[in-house]
């Protein structure tokens, strides 16, 4: 334990010291180091101070870490963020009001809660949604105090915390909410066992075919009879423009700029009348 180093000169008459009753045994009597750091300027020796308090306090950092144990973080972790936010406490502390545990106790225990809120969640969970849970949480614990207690019922933690039953059940989903499940997750431990990926739906990529050959549609009836002909030789019977120019005894360039000429016409048409279709239906989208 950290002892006070007394600041006034020989022969000086003491400073009172107001020092009140401390809660736990880990919480030092640290009052004129606390003084003597405020008083400080920036250097070696204010640093060399400041060290001496994080280490002082340390042991009240980390016993408000293991209130936070078995939530699925390592007490290890807990504690680091717990220093992080005694570190806090002790940069932002004003000696003149009040003692450092009343001001350190809530600055760590939100370092922690913060922690949770932002870093263990693995899917972006709503803040109303985390503050739900948490009640949740606590009401559960406080109606399971008693041994043999039964497990309380939604209608039970409603009553409990004043919320609603839908609520609670929010709450109650986000419990088990911290961690995802992996696509490669076993379903069933049987010699047929799948995962979950083979459970999802996957996009057809056949559908992007069919939408384009819908758009296309219009504007191909539209084209005279011999570039339709050029059309469907060259793309769904797949002849070179050599074998479609011999066929229809006109040169190779005439065929080439005959499909050219069809496909453009028939995109335009496409893309204007997906245009004019969303202005006049605007939450319509392509595929529906």
């Amino acid at each position: 334990m950290l002892t006070d180093t007394p600041t006034s000169r020989p022969g000086a008459p003491a400073r009172p010291t107001t020092r009140g009753p401390r809660a736990h045994d880990d919480a030092p009597d640290t009052a004129s180091d606390f003084a003597r750091l405020a008083a400080l300027e920036d250097g070696p020796e204010r640093e060399a101070l400041r060290d001496e308090l994080v280490t002082a306090w340390l042991p009240m950092a980390h016993r408000i870490a293991g209130r936070f144990r078995d939530r699925g973080e390592s007490l290890e972790d807990l504690r680091q963020v717990a220093a992080l936010g005694l570190v806090k406490a002790i940069d932002r502390y004003d000696c003149e009001r009040g003692a450092f545990e009343s001001y350190a106790v809530p600055t760590i225990t939100g370092e922690i809660k913060r922690h949770f809120r932002d870093r263990m969640w693995a899917l972006r969970v709503p803040r109303r949604v985390q503050e739900l849970r948490n009640k949740v949480r606590v009401a559960r614990r406080e109606l399971m105090q008693s041994p043999g207690s039964p497990e309380p019922s939604a209608a039970d933690v409603a009553r409990h915390t004043g919320l609603t039953e839908e609520e609670v059940g929010t709450g109650m989903e986000a419990l088990e909410s911290f961690s995802t499940l992996s696509l490669d997750a076993a379903m069933s431990a049987d010699d047929d066992a799948y995962s979950l990926a083979d459970t999802l739906g996957v996009a057809e990529a056949s559908y992007d075919v069919v939408v384009d050959r819908e758009a296309a549609k219009e504007g191909l009836r539209r084209l005279p009879e011999r570039e339709r002909a050029i059309l469907y030789m060259r793309f769904f019977q797949d002849m070179t423009q050599n074998r479609i120019a011999d066929r229809l005894g006109i040169s190779q360039m005439h065929v080439s700029r005959l499909i050219s000429r069809s496909c453009a016409r028939v995109r335009e048409e496409a893309i204007g009348r997906n245009a004019a279709d969303r202005r006049e239906h605007p939450g319509r989208t392509n595929a529906g």
